[in-house]
């Protein structure tokens, strides 16, 4: 989950003052002082932190605030929306060019994930904004950089032009360029060469490639883990090539944040994208109000429910639903939910993003590996034994055969098929509950119906003679 620690420490600071009727300056003060030490630990500039911290404080004190009925949910308020606008206040979408070939390209340090992110950005704008993309490998110098270009291609199915490592640089750019547009692509993303450091060959080259392709976005891969290091590389590439975003990548783990808050108020450069894993499609947009909330521990339920719609269609949803309803829940369904599971990513990155959930898994250890050992199991299961549960049930040869096919020992396959088991049981007692319902909602409504429209026995012109 990113910024793990940093969230911890400004939510613990938080619960100073949520829930006071009442706040006075030193509860303030006391809270900014926590904040700003639990900011410099994560390694965000001195700068940043005082511009920050100054911020919240005079708005956390204005007379609107203190005087309010909830003052201290006011503060948080502050401190959210202050957060969203050091990272920059809203996303940052790339450009394209109004019509013909669009070109990328990317730049950074050695390390810093410039080649696998060229293929989670092709394969992301591919499926986001149907892009047609091409990659060229311009990378001639760091030894297999081009064969590792290469290989993303074909796992994503995605051309990549190569002329190898004897040419040079600025001819490989000019010549991918000419055969993107002879072949009809509309997005074509350069891999540059890196260093281990900054130096006048690296920029000079970069600046030759710029003049020769003209690209509509020049984006810088940088790694979350290097703090305030991060703005020194920004500043440096933004003064020779005038950056229009950049990549912060390695954001799945618990990196301490400094960058992703400086970057924005220090160099004006967005953040355009995160890598959140290390898959090809683990890539997202960065969203500065989400961030937030996740830092806050308000979660990010759009990010989530848009994984969920990216991991499976309305329509596959629809018929697996249909399909629990009617009992007919089998283990090729329970596989299908498993893989959706695992394309939206980790699991405690997902229950990270609903809020409330953030601080309970803190230290929760979730074995990522016992989704592929289920999978294991079911994939020894013949399609017959996959269709009709019920026959591993009732047969415990079958399941000393999974086990030995599966490699898994027998006790994991018999507490598999129970889970199951009882698992189709509850689906099929909740759809008979809403039948149930609706039986009884309706029988009711034609009760009502049949009780006010029946005219009444009586005499008179009092209530008994009233019909519709």
């Amino acid at each position: 989950m990113p910024f793990e620690s940093l969230s911890e420490r400004i939510q613990m600071s938080l619960r100073r003052v949520t829930g006071r009727g009442k706040l006075s300056e030193k509860d303030i003060d006391e809270m900014m002082r926590e904040i700003r030490l639990s900011l410099l630990e994560a390694d965000v500039n001195y700068k940043v932190v005082k511009k920050f911290t100054a911020e919240v404080k005079e708005k956390a004190l204005g007379e609107k605030i203190m005087k309010s009925l909830s003052p201290g949910d006011m503060v948080v308020k502050v401190v959210h929306d202050e957060l969203k606008s050091l990272m920059g206040e809203e996303a940052t979408p790339v450009v394209y060019k109004a019509g013909g070939l669009t070109t990328f390209m990317l730049v950074g340090l050695q390390g810093a994930g410039k080649t696998t992110h060229c293929g989670k950005i092709a394969t992301f704008l591919r499926k986001k904004d149907q892009r047609k993309p091409i990659m060229i490998a311009a990378d001639i110098y760091r030894p297999a950089a081009i064969d590792q270009l290469v290989t993303v291609g074909k796992q994503l199915n995605i051309p990549v032009f190569s002329m190898g490592t004897e040419h040079k640089v600025v001819d490989i750019v000019r010549e991918g360029l000419k055969y993107a547009k002879d072949n009809g692509f509309d997005l074509a993303i350069i891999d540059t060469a890196g260093r281990l450091h900054i130096d006048n060959l690296l920029m000079n080259e970069l600046d030759e490639i710029v003049k020769i392709s003209e690209p509509e976005e020049i984006l810088l891969t940088i790694d979350a883990m290097m703090g305030q290091d991060a703005i020194n590389v920004i500043t440096t590439f933004n003064e020779k090539l005038s950056l229009t975003g950049c990549i912060l990548t390695k954001l799945d783990g618990d990196t301490r944040g400094g960058a992703a808050l400086s970057i924005r108020y220090l160099t004006n450069v967005p953040i355009k994208y995160i890598g959140v894993g290390e898959k090809l499609d683990q890539l997202e947009i960065f969203h500065p109000d989400r961030m937030a909330g996740r830092i806050l521990g308000m979660g990010d339920v759009v990010s989530l429910v848009e994984k969920a719609s990216d991991a499976v269609s309305e329509e596959e949803a629809t018929k697996l639903a249909e399909k629990m309803q009617k009992g007919k829940f089998d283990y090729d369904d329970f596989l299908k939910q498993i893989k959706w599971i695992r394309k939206m990513g980790s699991i405690k990155g997902l229950l990270g993003m609903i809020p409330g959930v953030g601080k309970q898994i803190k230290g929760l250890d979730i074995d990522e590996k016992q989704f592929a050992y289920i999978e294991a199991i079911i994939k020894s299961m013949t399609v017959n034994e996959r269709k009709n549960p019920q026959l591993l049930a009732k047969s415990s040869s079958r399941r000393e055969r999974i086990s030995k096919g599966s490699g898994r020992p027998y006790p994991e396959v018999n507490a598999l098929t129970k889970r199951f088991e009882d698992m189709k049981r509850q689906m099929q007692m909740v759809s008979n509950m809403g039948e149930d319902d609706i039986k009884k909602q309706t029988l009711k409504k034609n009760n009502f119906n049949a009780s006010q429209t029946k005219p009444k026995k009586g005499k008179g012109k009092g209530r008994g003679n009233f019909r519709f």
